[in-house]
């Protein structure tokens, strides 16, 4: 009997142990399932973007999404989740400001792109977010729609203009105390050392987050479809490997002023391998 408790004994001590057993990071090749009651959508990780990858697995290892909502849908565009303050949320609450506490540097690559299907980070806005920093925990799955090649280069052409003109109004509006203390003070050459710093932070971020189509880019966003007016700003990290019309009935579901499903659509992630 004595035996019998202390072999008992050891499998609960065991099974706790092993629950609590850290997940091991940096391991490529990740694959991760998130369960719905619409059916399973399988993600491929991308090995080009490690600490997006990293942090994902660590917070799908925790259970941190489980029994969190898909709390943001907007029907050709996207279905965004990862708000902890989802869980259990009363109907017709906006939600979208919860997280881990804690963000993750962005990490851009030409080669990662909005194409449909694809998992990218939400973030705050540029104003306050100049680094565009992403979200600790919070995801979406691009949607977006099918272009027509003239279309996609006039819309690449706007893209552009707007986000220069960005870049130098939020540079503008750092530099405007400074710039203006220095020319009311007769500081000229130190005016135009400062003019000349904020010139050269303009040119490199607009060298960054210029957006230059690729040929397969062309190719996605012409044929699958996707966004391309978030190339470049916001950190793409995966893409979904099966389950892509699960994608388009989510982004169809109804909803409220704020874009919450008027249903709870609850998510499980699970990491595959």
């Amino acid at each position: 009997m004595n035996k019998l408790i202390t072999l008992s004994l050891i499998i609960l001590l065991a099974g706790a142990y092993s629950c609590k057993t850290p997940v091991k990071l940096g391991k490529k090749d990740r694959i991760v399932q998130i369960d719905t009651e619409y059916g399973a959508v399988k993600i491929k990780l991308y090995d080009e973007t490690p600490l997006h990858r990293d942090n994902f697995i660590k917070l799908a290892h925790k259970g941190f999404f489980d029994g969190t909502l898909f709390h943001r849908v907007i029907d050709g565009f996207m279905i965004q989740g990862g708000d902890p303050d989802s869980k259990g949320a009363k109907p017709g609450v906006m939600l979208g400001e919860g997280g881990p506490g804690y963000d993750i540097p962005a990490e851009f690559n030409p080669n990662l792109f909005h194409k449909k299907g694809v998992i990218a980070a939400a973030r705050e806005g540029d104003r306050v977010n100049p680094k565009m920093m992403s979200s600790g925990s919070q995801f979406y799955i691009a949607q977006g729609k099918v272009y027509e090649p003239e279309a996609l280069e006039a819309l690449v052409v706007s893209i552009n203009k707007k986000r220069a003109n960005a870049i130098f109004e939020n540079q503008r509006a750092q530099y405007k105390d400074e710039l203006t203390k220095l020319q009311t003070g007769g500081e000229f050459d130190l005016f135009n050392d400062k003019m000349e710093e904020m010139k050269h932070k303009i040119d490199s971020l607009s060298k960054v987050q210029t957006l230059v189509l690729t040929d397969a880019m062309r190719e996605a966003y012409t044929t699958v479809g996707g966004i391309p007016h978030l190339d470049q700003a916001y950190t793409v990290f995966g893409e979904v490997i099966e389950g892509l019309d699960i994608i388009d009935k989510i982004a169809a579901e109804e909803t409220d002023d704020n874009d919450r499903p008027l249903k709870d659509i609850k998510m499980k992630i699970t990491i595959i391998q």
